[in-house]
């Protein structure tokens, strides 16, 4: 670093040093006055806390983060999320290279390729077990009626739900 500054230029270093300050402090004070007039309004139930909780609650919430097993379940689907993705990589490697080896098995695959690559990633589901409809279970949803009726998939009727 030049040991010769003019005056000038460490006021003006300064003045850019106190104008980065004043941001900060000005950045954290609205934040600090946004969580205050927040929790405030929660206590006061001039907001809904169930809806938009409340700072304290949330910082509550944030210290008892370890109880529970959460950080041996966030281990499991970070391995999960790592193996995952080595292995998917290794085998778009292998079959990258095959593809690449062989011009016939390259000219065969091509517009399968390009028809599985223009798809939606959501379709390419081995199961759907998990989306929330199976063949030999009731659909009740939120609503008030179901389209099926359960046991004859086959006869569509409007049953209605007692809640």
């Amino acid at each position: 670093m030049i040991k010769n500054i003019s005056k000038e230029r460490k006021q003006y270093l300064k003045k850019i040093k106190r104008k980065r300050y004043l941001v900060l402090l000005t950045q954290l004070a609205i934040l600090i006055i946004f969580l205050g007039v927040w929790e405030i309004l929660a206590d006061k139930k001039i907001i809904d806390s169930f809806i938009t909780s409340q700072p304290s609650r949330i910082l509550n919430t944030l210290i008892h983060l370890g109880s529970n097993d959460l950080l041996k379940h966030i281990g499991v689907t970070v391995y999960e999320t790592i193996v995952g993705f080595l292995i998917g990589a290794i085998m778009g490697i292998i079959i990258a290279i095959i593809l690449w080896w062989s011009d016939f098995l390259s000219r065969v695959s091509e517009p399968y390729l390009v028809v599985l690559n223009s798809l939606p990633k959501v379709a390419l589901r081995t199961y759907y077990y998990y989306m929330g409809r199976s063949r030999y279970s009731c659909n009740y949803y939120n609503g008030n009626f179901d389209f099926t009726n359960c046991y004859n998939i086959g006869k569509f009727k409007w049953i209605s739900k007692n809640r």
